[in-house]
């Protein structure tokens, strides 16, 4: 019998076995997710095969990026036949086309800024650009707490943020998107929020509803619904309480929650209406919700011994 998630207009089937993977490979984990125009989809991981790619039925289509990435972070599809890769293990930011040719490269590979110095980048962490204007907005992420905003060319424009706990700071800028309006919606994910600016930085509002935001997309429909996969606790004296995560919420533009997906009730497990870490999340033009999950990271490799686990499923949406 099909595992099912939601409730209303918001019902999904799980499929867990989704993405047929070669013999002999695996993700390791899927750190993000990213759909193109076809709805073939982009897995991020950090595996030997950086870039993995599928057509929507879970087909094995190809591979690249084995000797271009360092520790796979961030997904954001560009709107021509592009798409945008955040390295935060070599502090880059790297535009490539559909077959892995880099046409923009933001950062110096391997060399970070100094921590917390408000300069691009330590330890970045995603992208998202502005729907008429082409600006690339980038969060940075671990080892700093501010957002940068660059022309398409890759020149810098301005960056705002700093660490805290005030409205325009950060703790842990983790990802970043925006609406058909131009906000820009960050996560920020150990101040358990979602900040929402206007594209000169300035600060909008705020949504608390959340439990370490972790991955974060704005669909392009008229419904404007924006997702968003919380990592659920962090610490092992609430790892079991219900209701933080993890789990994928489904918001409206004024932060909302229309749906919440996931039996978040005895935390983090394997079961297939449950969650590990969900990480980067997606939707592809069906409406179909694909889920990436560091669960390496965050579970796998404290087992003993460790083991790969759970880390790509696709939630398929009820019509």
């Amino acid at each position: 019998m099909a595992t099912l998630l939601g409730s209303g207009d918001f019902q999904y089937e799980v499929d867990v076995a989704w993405g047929k993977l070669p013999d002999g490979w695996s993700y390791k984990e899927a750190a993000a997710v990213g759909v193109d125009a076809n709805d073939n989809v982009y897995v991020f991981s950090r595996g030997d095969h950086p870039m993995i790619v599928f057509d929507r039925h879970g087909n094995f289509l190809r591979s690249w990026g084995e000797d271009l990435f360092v520790r796979a972070h961030g997904v954001t599809m560009g709107p021509d036949e592009s798409i945008y890769c955040t390295d935060d293990g070599d502090h880059t930011v790297r535009k490539c086309t559909y077959d892995g040719k880099v046409l923009l490269e933001l950062g110096v590979p391997g060399k970070a800024a100094e921590m917390h110095s408000g300069k691009p980048f330590n330890r970045c962490t995603h992208i998202a650009l502005c729907p008429d204007t082409g600006a690339i907005y980038v969060a940075d992420g671990y080892g700093n707490s501010c957002v940068h905003k660059y022309d398409p060319n890759g020149k810098l424009l301005f960056s705002w943020g700093d660490a805290g706990t005030d409205p325009g700071q950060f703790n842990i800028v983790h990802n970043i998107c925006t609406d058909k309006e131009g906000y820009v919606y960050v996560a920020d994910r150990e101040n358990h929020r979602v900040q929402v600016f206007d594209r000169n930085g300035k600060h909008e509002t705020s949504w608390s509803n959340v439990h370490r935001p972790c991955g974060l997309f704005m669909d392009s429909g008229d419904a404007e619904l924006c997702y968003i996969g919380e990592l659920g606790s962090g610490m092992a004296v609430n790892a079991t309480h219900p209701n933080l995560g993890p789990r994928i919420g489904i918001h409206n533009r004024n932060g909302e929650v229309l749906a919440r997906l996931g039996d978040d009730s005895k935390g983090a497990g394997e079961g297939p209406a449950q969650f590990l870490a969900p990480h980067g999340v997606t939707v592809d033009s069906h409406g179909d919700i694909y889920v990436a999950e560091v669960s390496w990271t965050s579970i796998g490799q404290h087992h003993n011994p460790p083991r790969e686990m759970q880390t790509l499923r696709k939630l398929i949406k009820r019509s």
